[in-house]
């Protein structure tokens, strides 16, 4: 019996590009941040709303649930790992571009963040927005990909689903060329 792998579908592939990318950004930033934060201790203020200072997170995104157990970094990365898979079932199943991208972002940043996890302990974040008194806690790139990743979802519900592939041209008799 011979085995076969079929292609993976427009939606899985636009998922792992979307999630790859964000993946790389992700680690590349924190690799940065740790360069030039961490030693002496700096906090570098770009705009009077945004700073880079460096901080160190035990919990998910923007510190919710946070664990100092010797087994909080494995059981919140198995659990993130259970996630990404479903999520790549999902893409691979969609045959929406809105929701795959979502997919994408949300797994990209949860790969992310279980890699420092594992690597460190704790995920690195170095965002720090505040304004008008109001102070958002620290996050990364991989937040903002989970973040958005989770608003495009909702969104995508919003509007007329647009299947992946559409973009194919079509004659006159709209069938695809």
């Amino acid at each position: 019996m011979a085995l076969s792998w079929a292609a993976p579908s427009a939606g899985l592939r636009l998922a792992g590009a979307i999630g790859a990318a964000i993946l790389v950004v992700d680690q590349l930033t924190k690799w940065v941040a740790l360069e030039q934060l961490l030693e002496p201790p700096r906090l570098i203020e770009v705009t009077p709303f945004l700073n880079f200072v460096l901080g160190f997170n035990t919990g998910v995104s923007f510190g919710l649930l946070e664990n100092d157990s010797a087994h909080g970094p494995w059981l919140l990365s198995g659990a993130a790992l259970l996630v990404v898979a479903v999520l790549v079932v999902w893409a691979a199943r969609s045959d929406s571009r809105a929701e795959a991208a979502s997919f994408g972002a949300i797994a990209g940043g949860a790969v992310g963040n279980v890699i420092d996890r594992l690597r460190q302990g704790a995920v690195t974040d170095f965002i720090d927005l505040h304004a008008f008194g109001w102070h958002w806690p620290t996050f990364n790139v991989a937040d903002i990909g989970i973040t958005g990743g989770v608003g495009l979802l909702l969104l995508s519900g919003l509007w007329p689903r647009k299947a992946v592939g559409d973009d194919a041209p079509t004659g006159r008799d709209g069938a695809r060329r």
